[in-house]
């Protein structure tokens, strides 16, 4: 397959899930995916626990990230069992510290956040690859392509993971009439508006059925393309142009965006995902520089990083994690369920 190729058909596929998450997801079923009962009361109802549509997207977002990662090192002929423990090592640094660091900043333990774990993960990144390459007694993981890989799928799952963000109803943005007339010109066809009570918006800004600026649907839109182009550098060999491109726009994006959240971030003015956003780019800028000579003799080839996808190993991974980040992320902590259940006697 052609690199080309292999790149219209990404925007195809990534464009119809998009699409797709913009018209339906706002909508107030699409935020509990079902309910489980847990424990029966004495008026014979049941309390449950609701397994969100969060959960699920989240978990794709995921894996797509992974699947990009394991992708992309592949085509540099990384082996499938270094990449799938490097990918494990972020994970296990990185989903922990999207709560963490969420209640460090925001006091609240029963939320995530995306731009706390990637700083965490950015930082660790390099100093995770140098000791993996030290236990091996080998350089498995260039430095500058594996940090070029690590930025595309982290732009690609977060891309796909603000669908997430709008089954819930949270990382929203002002209400249009706040914004600049120019703003709400543009956007009066493309604004989200959020039906549903147990919506975040609308029960921590009482903003339901009001439009808002699509602050979810425009940062998939920039994340995903800047993951395509990413991608193709990538392919090409440009790593290091790749790793900045997609540091640089994600972060600086973030730094921007907020200003045109209303969204609790914390109670500064700028907030600390926003300082950590900018102390990433100067990070990055470092590494690329840094470790720039070092990756000059490395081509990709994709059909190379395809093949991995065939290997039993890749396929069990994926499924493990899917299923384990659903349970860590789909499980609702923020809302209830109290249900009835009776006999269909017209059927019987």
């Amino acid at each position: 397959m052609t690199n080309e190729l292999f790149l219209l058909l990404l925007l195809l596929l990534f464009s119809s899930i998009l699409l797709w998450g913009f018209r339906v997801l706002p909508g107030e079923k699409w935020q509990i995916l079902a309910t489980l009962p847990t424990q029966r009361g004495a008026d014979g109802t049941w309390q449950g626990i609701n397994l969100t549509w969060y959960g699920l997207l989240t978990a794709n977002a995921y894996l797509v990230a992974v699947a990009m990662l394991i992708l992309l090192l592949g085509t540099i002929g990384v082996a499938l069992p270094t990449i799938l423990l490097a990918a494990a090592g972020l994970l296990a640094l990185c989903v922990p510290a999207s709560r963490l660091v969420a209640r460090m900043v925001e006091g609240k333990a029963h939320t995530f956040t995306v731009g706390g774990a990637v700083f965490v993960g950015l930082v660790a990144a390099p100093w995770l690859i140098e000791l993996l390459n030290r236990v091996s007694g080998a350089t498995q993981l260039p430095v500058l392509p594996t940090m070029a890989a690590i930025a595309i799928a982290y732009a690609f799952g977060e891309g796909l993971g603000r669908l997430a963000c709008i089954s819930f109803g949270c990382c929203y943005g002002k209400p249009l009439c706040q914004c600049a007339p120019a703003t709400q010109k543009l956007f009066r066809r493309w604004s989200f508006s959020f039906v549903g009570a147990t919506k975040k918006i609308a029960y921590a800004s009482g903003l339901e059925n009001e439009r808002v600026f699509p602050i979810q649907g425009v940062t998939a839109i920039l994340y995903t393309l800047t993951g395509l182009i990413g991608t193709e550098l990538f392919l090409h060999g440009y790593f290091g142009p790749a790793f900045v491109l997609a540091t640089l726009t994600t972060q600086g994006w973030r730094i921007y965006s907020e200003t045109i959240r209303i969204d609790y971030r914390g109670g500064a003015g700028f907030s600390t995902y926003q300082i950590m956003a900018l102390l990433a780019i100067p990070y990055s800028l470092a590494i690329a520089l840094g470790y720039h000579d070092a990756s000059t003799a490395i081509w990709p080839e994709l059909n190379r990083g395809l093949e991995l996808f065939r290997q039993p190993a890749s396929l069990v991974f994926f499924q493990l994690l899917w299923l384990t980040l659903f349970c860590y992320t789909g499980r609702s902590s923020v809302t209830g369920a109290t249900l009835t259940f009776h006999v269909r006697h017209d059927r019987i």
